[in-house]
This record gives C-alpha cells, structure tokens and sequence, in this order.
C-alpha cells in the first residue's frame, strides 16, 4: 500500500449544505443503467475481481469471535486467493492481500500480532459500533485504546439522531472529536444511510462528516436493514467528487453490508471509475466492508482459471 493521505478537514461550511438537493428518480436512473448493461468488458472482469479483492477489509464482528478465529482471518487476508489460481492467470508473483482486516476492540491486539510484517492495516469499530449510543467519554476512549492497541484505522458510528433532525454542527462537532482521538489512524465515518430517509440527508451527512476531517465516508455497519446500494454510493461518491473540487483533498469511499457476490463488487468498482475517476480504484480510496464477498470472488477466479484470461490482469483499466 502507499501512505494515504490524511484529511485535515475544514471549518464547518452551512451553506456548502444548502445547495445540496438529490433528485431520487435521476439517481436511480443512473444507477440502474449500470447494472442494465455489460459494465465491464469480458476480458476485463479478472482484474476487476482481483481489485476487489485488494480492496476489501475483511471483517468478523461477531458476538462469538474468538482468537483463533481471528488469526485464521489474518491468514486468509495474508493470502487471499490460492497461488495455482494466480498462477493459471500468469500472476504467480503478484502479492496480493487484502486491504484491511476489521474487527471489535477486544481482538486487536491478536489481529495485529497475526497480521505482523504483511502491511495489511488492522481496524477496529469503535464509538460503541453499532448504535453508537454509548456517553461521548466512552466512545472517545474507545478510540484511543483502539489505537494504542495497535489499530492503524478507525471505523466509527455517528449519531443517527444529528442526521436525522438536521443537525449538521452538532454531527461536525462529533465527528471532528472524533477525528482528534484517532490521532494518527485513519477514520472512516459510518453513517448508517439505509436510516436516514432520503437520499438529500445522504448527501448532506457525507459532506459535513468530510468537512469534520473523514478520511473515508462508510454507509453502513452492514447491520441496519437496508445497507449499501448503488443508489446510495452515487450519492457519497458525488459528495466525495464535489469535496475534493472544493479542497483537493480526496477521501474514500466504503459501501458496507450486504455486498457479497462477485458481480456486485464488479458494478461498485465500475461506478467508481466512472464517477470519481481511475485513482479511487486503489485500497487507500476504496474499500468494501464484507466478510463472504471474497468467497465468491475467488470462487469465480477458480472457475475462469483456464487460461482462456490469461492477459485479463493486464487489460488496462485506465
């Protein structure tokens, strides 16, 4: 991985928020031509599935996690897909891990002594994930234990509360401390957006959140009902184009939730590419939160590994 860069924010814009109006039927227009059609070419879709892989942050956040679980996770992000895979499509000496592994603050410290010396970042969701209804002292503690233990990101929960009642000062002031107790991780910002209403509090969450110093906006802890959909990353992928018009500085973005077949992935990359541009196509700027998406991708890899896509990884995507 490079360094990624790390957002130092802005003073809170309000008016930065008042232009921001999201037409439903044109998002979903869009969004639902992308997958109407053949998004990437054939011979294209080996490298796409491969970035996929790179950029997922593999996640156990069950109540029943144990440590070995953990390590056998760590594993897996070490090496992802199976070397004779790789090799059938000419890629034997490609390195390839995943982009993070993501778990509670309880097993941090085992994941970060799994994970020792294969620069794969260990987060940690914290601020009383996933209702993030816990006093802000706790929360802020969390964060600075998380990082003390090792965390080099943090994924943390706002209060779905300030979003809904228009209460952007108070979402930048939360997320701004927030931000402070991370320090030097990078924090990505769970807004839970399958809770919010409308697609316009969507947009207005993404920018304030950016503004409060976000390094990545995240849709959901994958455990609300609806989480991450197309129409909804068109949405923060928009915010994220006009954040970095506004400032130059580029922030991630992190679908979550319910994201677990191969296809799937292949569709948010393409939208990415099509709306923020080649550069967001990297784990520093782009992550799927998921634990079975990898599964299906590397059963899909298995199944072209005939050669037939020997030259697919090196299809340009740019």
């Amino acid at each position: 991985m490079t360094e990624t860069l790390i957002n130092q924010g802005t003073t809170f814009h309000a008016d930065w928020l008042e232009g921001i109006r999201v037409n439903k039927s044109a998002v979903e227009r869009r969004t639902g031509s992308l997958g109407g059609r053949r998004a990437v070419k054939k011979d294209s879709q080996i490298a796409f599935m491969l970035k996929a892989i790179s950029c997922i942050d593999l996640t156990t956040l069950a109540g029943d996690d144990t440590e070995g679980r953990v390590r056998r996770l760590c594993l897996k992000a070490r090496s992802p897909v199976r070397r004779d895979i790789l090799e059938a499509f000419g890629l034997g000496d490609m390195r390839l891990t995943t982009g993070a592994v993501c778990v509670y603050h309880e097993m941090v410290e085992t994941a970060v002594a799994a994970l020792q010396g294969s620069g794969v970042p260990v987060a940690a969701v914290s601020t009383g994930f996933p209702a993030g209804l816990a006093p802000i002292e706790t929360r802020l503690e969390e964060i600075r234990r998380s990082v003390a233990a090792g965390a080099g990101e943090i994924d943390i929960v706002v209060t779905r509360s300030h979003v809904l009642t228009g209460n952007w000062q108070a979402l930048y002031d939360e997320v701004k401390a927030f931000k402070e107790a991370c320090g030097p991780a990078l924090m990505k910002t769970i807004l839970a957006t399958g809770e919010h209403g409308n697609l316009t509090q969507v947009g207005k969450a993404s920018m304030t959140a950016m503004m409060a110093g976000s390094d990545f906006i995240k849709t959901s802890t994958g455990m609300e009902g609806v989480n991450a959909t197309l129409p909804v990353s068109l949405v923060m992928m928009r915010q994220i184009r006009d954040f970095y018009e506004k400032t130059g500085q580029k922030i991630g973005y992190k679908p979550a939730g319910g994201i677990k077949a191969a296809k799937e992935a292949v569709l948010y990359l393409a939208l990415v590419k099509e709306e923020l541009g080649r550069a967001w196509l990297e784990p520093e700027l782009f992550r799927f939160g998921a634990s079975s998406l990898l599964g299906d991708l590397e059963r899909q890899l298995e199944y072209h590994a005939t050669g037939a896509y020997s030259a697919a990884y090196r299809h340009p995507m740019g």
